[in-house]
């Protein structure tokens, strides 16, 4: 499918969205999140997914979360399923994602957005002051504690090494390949916070780090693709490259201890 092609056929996607959600008893709202919203669309590409909060009646979440018919395009519907309380994913045959949460503007209290597109509301703007609350909620989130960050570096792959040294593969590797690069990341974005760009994601600050980080974004994603104690050690040494030099807040007792402690 051409790019301008698949371009029409998110925007149809977001227009039946939009229909069935209006065509809907109990559904008052939809807002088209990340990509799918208007600021973000210059991002699709043929991986975009829809993502989105379909916004029910108040106290009406409970009745409509258990049937998804709703849902445009059912024939093509090749799975739904049910992430937490209020959060769904949908599947088309094309494998095309929805993920969306469906509840009432309450159960959202504690929601945070990016770019959005309110396309659906009622007439007291229910969704509108929702997402404008979910956004300054992100924007006041989107700081970081370096210094933190950096120590939690250090826990995370001594946690993570030990854990797989006594054989416990599994649970180590979580530490090493998703907690670890996770604080790893924050700790960079706060120590220079003036590189990262206007295109990050202010709720995840993974996405896009290689776009404002290149040298030390690919550097970690091929990491993660190494053995866990080679990629543990990577880590290690990246994070001691990246933010000892110069900087009086970096844990240098700290990682030394570790790094003793894993005979590194």
């Amino acid at each position: 499918m051409s790019g301008a092609s698949r371009s029409d056929r998110f925007a149809q996607r977001s227009d039946a969205l939009a229909r069935a959600v209006r065509a809907t008893d109990g559904l008052v709202g939809l807002a088209l999140l990340g990509s799918a919203a208007e600021a973000g669309s210059v991002r699709r590409d043929e991986w975009s997914d829809h993502d989105f909060f379909a916004i029910t009646a108040r106290g009406a979440g409970a009745r409509l979360r258990p049937d998804l018919t709703w849902l445009p395009e059912q024939d093509r519907l090749v799975l739904t399923a049910r992430e937490g309380e209020i959060g769904f994913v949908a599947v088309y045959d094309d494998g095309h994602v929805f993920e969306f949460a469906l509840s009432d503007a309450s159960e959202l209290a504690d929601a945070v957005a990016g770019e959005a597109s309110v396309v659906v509301d009622d007439e007291s703007g229910t969704t509108a002051q929702l997402i404008e609350q979910a956004q300054a909620r992100a924007a006041a989130s989107d700081r970081f504690d370096p210094a933190n960050d950096a120590r939690l570096v250090l826990v995370k792959l001594l946690i993570g090494v030990g854990r797989s040294r006594r054989g416990e593969r599994l649970n180590g590797n979580g530490f090493v390949r998703q907690w670890a690069p996770q604080h790893l990341v924050r700790a960079i974005r706060g120590r220079f916070a003036g590189s990262s760009t206007t295109q990050r994601d202010t709720i995840d600050p993974m996405r896009r780090f290689e776009r404002d980080f290149p040298q030390w974004g690919g550097r970690l994603a091929d990491l993660l693709d190494r053995p866990l104690e080679e990629s543990a050690r990577g880590q290690f040494l990246l994070l001691r490259e990246v933010l000892e030099p110069g900087w009086a807040d970096f844990p240098v007792m700290a990682a030394d201890v570790v790094a003793r402690r894993l005979g590194w």
